[in-house]
């Protein structure tokens, strides 16, 4: 407690820089989720990208990241065993942050898309393992995430294969590509426009104190579905398009209506990202200054410091500017190739994922669900499609980011408890 009350202001400046550190982590990593789809079907180029992501990614962190956020990620650890000694709690979420926050940046400097939840629970789980032993963690939770390795790649891509099939089917393996364009592709808007909506509701308005029931979610996003449809309809039967064109020519531009849905896509995917992910960094931090603040008391909520928000926000931001290139690379272009159709299938088989965890409680990494997506789309088109040697070092670094978390967490826990005497 003596701690707390001497090196208070000092604790929480240094959570504040390795909030930022893990933010700007985040954004690296995984901000590509977004976008890495539309700039491999070369829908976007990667500075409009990153421009785009910029903005709605810290629109989803400010304005949809939480006025209240959980003190323990994701109820990982149970506070109960720090109550006494809550110095170790603040160290432990200092160690934790910083933890994350270098294995984020080493996996973005190799280019590996890697889960940011599942880093800092990883390091969460660390620090807790060594300050009060393994009583503290839940390990069902735990279990739970190994599970989500398998299960949401392998959902996300079981959807995106339906998804790129039916386009197959009805729209680029027919005598009249064109014409069935503008009969199917309106359908393909209203489906991204009810699932983007509900990713939205379930995702955003949370955080903003608007919890609409499961009716209401769903009228509201079948609403703006009909409406995006509608819109979709007249907008496609306006495009000049000769049905005398060759083929070629056809799927040209047919592939050019795609690319405009995958942009609406990725927009609304930046913004849910930002208002869910933006919470891998600021819960820790909202906890230590809420422990300083109360003179070591451990709340089970944590109510967020007006700076605490923008400064996630703009972490998210610094990091995607500077290093969001390599792993938004490997997810655009890496896996498969990718045209504006099969981006488009694996965006909306992404955010079908994300929706259908929400309902079910899946524990869930908006990483593995696009790269397992963005796999379903190149196993459409055939074993051969895809790049086998990055697909193994991404499992391989899904596999190892919870212990590494972990690890690093416990030599920076050791470290601080060293400086400071604990």
């Amino acid at each position: 407690m003596d701690i707390i009350a001497s090196y208070g202001t000092m604790l929480v400046l240094i959570a504040a820089a390795v909030g930022f550190f893990m933010a700007y982590g985040i954004g690296a990593n995984d901000v590509a989720n977004a976008m890495g789809t539309s700039v491999g079907s070369k829908a976007l180029t990667i500075k409009q990208a990153i421009l785009i992501a910029m903005i709605f990614e810290f629109a989803g962190a400010y304005l949809a990241g939480g006025e209240v956020t959980s003190t323990i990620r994701k109820g990982i650890i149970d506070a109960t065993p720090f109550m006494d000694i809550p110095e170790l709690m603040v160290l432990g979420m200092i160690s934790a942050l910083f933890a994350a926050g270098a294995w984020l940046l080493l996996a973005s400097l190799l280019g590996w898309p890697v889960s940011t939840t599942h880093s800092i629970i990883g390091a969460i789980i660390g620090f807790a393992l060594v300050a009060v032993g393994s009583e503290a963690i839940q390990w069902g939770k735990v279990a739970g995430i190994v599970g989500s390795w398998i299960v949401t790649p392998a959902i996300s891509g079981f959807i995106a294969y339906l998804i790129f099939m039916s386009a197959q089917k009805l729209i680029f393996d027919t005598s009249a590509p064109l014409q069935n364009a503008k009969r199917y592709v309106p359908v393909y808007m209203a489906l991204a426009g009810f699932v983007m909506a509900l990713v939205t509701i379930k995702k955003g308005l949370k955080h903003i104190g608007i919890n609409l029931g499961t009716f209401e979610g769903y009228a509201l996003a079948i609403g703006i579905a009909v409406i995006v449809g509608v819109i979709g309809k007249i907008a496609i039967e306006r495009l000049k398009m000769d049905p005398k064109a060759d083929k070629q020519m056809q799927f040209n531009n047919v592939e050019k209506v795609f690319a405009v849905l995958m942009v609406l896509t990725a927009c609304c995917m930046a913004f849910a990202h930002g208002s869910n992910d933006v919470a891998n960094a600021i819960g820790p931090l909202a906890a230590v200054v809420n422990i300083v603040e109360n003179d070591g008391m451990i709340a089970k909520k944590a109510t967020l410091a007006w700076w605490i928000l923008p400064l996630g926000g703009l972490g998210i931001v610094a990091g995607l500017a500077i290093l969001g290139k390599k792993v938004i690379k490997t997810i655009g272009e890496g896996i498969t190739h990718l045209t504006p159709s099969r981006g488009f299938a694996a965006e909306l088989a992404a955010a079908s994922t994300v929706v259908i965890a929400s309902g079910t409680g899946l524990p869930i990494s908006t990483t593995q669900t696009l790269v397992g997506a963005v796999l379903g789309v190149g196993m459409a088109r055939g074993i051969a499609a895809l790049n086998m040697g990055v697909i193994r070092n991404i499992v391989v670094s899904w596999v190892i980011t919870l212990p590494v978390g972990a690890a690093l967490a416990i030599v920076i826990f050791y470290i601080l408890r060293t400086a400071f005497g604990v």
